[in-house]
């Protein structure tokens, strides 16, 4: 029987381990913190169940009022800001770490029910390979001592951590990392959030809707630079709209506590001061002191691991998936290249990662997903490609509901109309990228876009419009 061992009990390590254990392997996998990872523990779970209040709150303060609904005036506010909702953040806190717990206690249910060994501990690899092409893993076992473990096959799949600024120490009290927030039992009155990349947007989105002053600290000249620069565009608007703090081409250079108080510098010299400072300012691969480079395992400068399209590493046997890899930072990426790791290392049929059929989602309010080819794209000429925006102020649903910022983009190629990419901005457009999805993994054109049926009134009627409007400009160029 092979043998595998899998260290890591992230997306990329539990889903490997399922596939592996129904391909026959014997397999075990070496955790430290418990199954699911930092995507169940302290980072994607949690953040979307604390948004998930958020929503909540937002929908309802930016809707209320056209959508006839009446609230009490007389309560108190924050600040100079009187509210009719609140919220109490150690209840919400609470039940954030409760679901985490829980989902991972239900992944440890599937991974145990499926056969897997799991051993509590932190792996590392031993260099070389015996005779016969196995390894060695050595795990540093949670409750003291050691396992030496024999491997036929080993995947590294430990994820990363927050980085930290030298200068801006997180003391998990005032300057946090967004590991550390669910300990907080009552809302930050003025939250500093620096770094303005997807995890910074959706908590400073977040800790707005809640109520909290939020200031977003951005080194660039818009808040998600790596997103669709309309989609940012439209977020940012909102932002400031809301009475957020948008300080854009602003890097932090330190900060420190005084008291009750935290006080960021910038590199220019201006100092924001606030109650409290969230530090989301990138992550550092967990690749250290684990003998990857003595087995063979290249790093990059960052210390990501280097693989493939099948997640191989340059060492024989030794496979890579998630953030340690550097790939995407998904939970969806990751556990895709955990289970093609396996699928490849086992001998069963597999196809390369193919990163243009990823489906993301930015979790602020609107929600931004996007899949396949961006409009960075087809404006600096890596894609012909044609491209159809519609705004949701034409849709009846999104009428109905209040919903008044927000569009759907869809781009196909000119000759054939076949979807290569899109980007929906909108409430749950996490749902609503799907069928665009659908269409790019499938290489679906316009016209079948546009001839499927929609539900009367939706927000999804969008984008049969954008692909009808797509078709049409194809017809009409063929003429």
């Amino acid at each position: 029987m092979t043998r595998i061992v899998i260290i890591g009990g992230g997306p990329g390590g539990y889903e490997a381990a399922l596939v592996a254990a129904q391909l026959g392997a014997e397999v075990t996998v070496v955790d430290r913190d418990g199954l699911g990872g930092a995507s169940v523990l302290t980072d994607c779970v949690p953040s979307k169940t604390l948004i998930a209040t958020a929503e909540v709150m937002t929908g309802f303060d930016s809707s209320h009022e056209e959508l006839g609904i009446e609230i009490d005036h007389d309560g108190d506010g924050i600040g100079d800001e009187v509210r009719g909702i609140g919220v109490d953040l150690g209840k919400v806190n609470r039940r954030v770490k409760r679901l985490a717990l829980a989902q991972s206690e239900d992944i440890m249910a599937s991974v145990t029910r499926a056969g897997v060994r799991v051993v509590r501990g932190r792996g590392r690899i031993r260099p070389g390979q015996a005779p016969d092409g196995t390894r060695t893993v050595e795990a540093e076992l949670a409750d003291g001592g050691t396992a030496e473990l024999a491997a036929d096959g080993v995947l590294i799949a430990t994820g990363g951590h927050p980085r930290e600024l030298p200068d801006a120490r997180p003391d998990g009290e005032r300057i946090l990392t967004w590991t550390q927030v669910y300990d907080l039992q009552e809302l930050p009155r003025e939250l500093i959030v620096v770094g303005s990349g997807v995890t910074g947007a959706e908590f400073a989105g977040a800790y707005q809707a809640l109520g909290s002053r939020v200031t977003l600290v951005s080194s660039r000249d818009r808040v998600l630079p790596g997103e669709d620069p309309d989609a940012a565009a439209v977020l940012e608007d909102v932002f400031r709209r809301r009475g957020m703090n948008v300080m854009s081409r602003s890097r932090a250079a330190a900060a420190k506590r005084n008291g009750d108080t935290v006080e960021v510098t910038l590199t220019d010299g201006r100092v924001i001061t606030g109650s409290h400072c969230l530090m989301a300012v990138g992550a550092v691969p967990n690749t250290q002191d684990m003998g990857l480079e003595e087995a063979g395992v290249q790093l990059t400068d960052s210390g990501h691991i280097v693989t493939d399209k099948v997640s191989r590493t340059t060492a024989p046997g030794i496979y890579a998936a998630g953030d340690c890899t550097g790939v995407l930072a998904l939970a969806s990426v990751a556990a895709m290249q955990g289970r093609i790791a396996m699928y490849h290392f086992l001998g069963d049929a597999v196809a390369p990662l193919d990163l243009k059929t990823v489906s993301a989602n930015v979790f602020t309010d609107p929600e931004i997903a996007t899949v396949g080819y961006s409009q960075a794209d087809v404006d600096e000429g890596r894609i012909d490609a044609r491209v159809v925006k519609l705004p949701l102020l034409r849709n009846p649903r999104a009428k109905m509901q209040g919903v008044r910022d927000g569009f759907v983009k869809l781009i196909c190629r000119p000759g054939t109309g076949i979807v290569v990419g899109g980007v929906v901005v909108a409430p749950r457009a996490s749902e609503l990228i799907h069928p665009i999805s659908i269409a790019v993994d499938n290489s679906l054109t316009v016209e079948q876009i546009a001839k499927a049926f929609t539900v009367y009134p939706s927000l999804s009627g969008s984008i049969a419009e954008a692909a009808r409007q797509l078709h049409t400009r194809k017809t009409a160029e063929e003429q």
